[in-house]
């Protein structure tokens, strides 16, 4: 798979493509992607920041970063990953002039949209007008119906939500995998090694979507080496009396080297609990001792 940060990259020739945000990468998006991905060269182009945070103003924290979509989509057969900067100069950009730079850039030849998928200037390039342009520049059109489950249509923004009310499990449900976080490790106050719970403090993508408060269990990866973890979200309120930014800490069990400076991917499997504050720190390491066993139970479970 190849990633490119801006159409001006690429030049191909003959090429199938899906547009759209794509955050998370879920089931619902999937059906796309995978008819997309049948044939060769198969592109994606998606963007950032989300069309949302630019046209109204509101943040809408995402599910992944540009290189965890692109990561995702190559997983799934995608040969090449657009990620288009998103400006309201784009936004202001026709659907035929839109599709003309497509068809230079890309050799355009199919192009496959969801059933509301729209784009262009005033969303005027909806399924009728993009067949139009394609009759003219020389590519044709298909629509694919959305994708749902007993609850309905499967949406970023429902997954979102569950992700941020700590429904991690309901989340990779709808996802198709678990949640993610990553980044590099970077020290914190060292106070975990001291109670006998060294933690990893992940810095985290600021525009990243962040489970509830909690205690989490979770897989770590360091590369292609997983290992399980317990994972506190949080503003530790027993040692940390005024903190207003939550920490990510990652305790790696049975684990015991210095992984300062490197990637940890965290994958959210289940919640154990909320984050508590606790009378003494003899009772926060009773309460950690069973977090680590419960977390051991459901990766064990989870893993079988």
């Amino acid at each position: 798979m190849r990633h490119y940060r801006s159409l001006n990259e690429v030049s191909l020739q003959h090429s199938h493509l899906t547009i759209g945000v794509f955050d998370g990468v879920h089931r619902g998006h999937r059906e796309i992607i995978q008819l997309v991905a049948a044939d060769s060269p198969s592109v994606v182009m998606t963007f950032t920041p989300h069309p949302a945070n630019v046209l109204s103003g509101h943040e809408i924290k995402c599910l992944t970063t540009p290189d965890e979509r692109a990561e995702l989509l190559g997983a799934l057969g995608v040969d090449v990953v657009i990620t288009e900067p998103f400006t309201r100069e784009l936004a202001a950009v026709s659907a035929y002039e839109f599709m003309a730079r497509l068809k230079r850039h890309l050799g355009l030849e199919r192009l496959l949209i969801g059933y509301d998928f729209a784009l262009g200037r005033g969303r005027e390039g909806n399924a009728a007008r993009l067949t139009e342009i394609g009759q003219e520049l020389g590519f044709t059109v298909e629509v694919v119906p959305a994708v749902g489950d007993e609850s309905g249509v499967i949406s970023s923004t429902e997954i979102r939500k569950l992700v941020s009310l700590g429904d991690v499990a309901a989340a990779a449900d709808l996802l198709g995998h678990p949640y993610q976080i990553g980044g590099p490790v970077i020290h914190g106050d060292h106070r975990g090694r001291t109670i006998g719970f060294p933690t990893a403090n992940i810095e985290y993508p600021a525009r990243k979507v962040l489970p509830a408060n909690g205690i989490y269990a979770c897989w770590a990866w360091l590369g292609n080496e997983r290992t399980p973890a317990a994972i506190n979200v949080g503003l530790r309120p027993t040692v940390k009396a005024d903190q207003a930014v939550p920490n990510v800490e990652a305790y790696l069990l049975d684990f015991d080297r210095d992984i300062y400076g490197q990637f940890l991917k965290l994958e959210f499997v289940a919640r154990l609990r909320d984050e508590l504050k606790f009378d003494s720190l003899e009772a926060l390491i009773e309460q950690m001792r069973g977090d680590v066993e419960k977390t051991r139970q459901i990766l064990a479970s989870n893993d079988s």
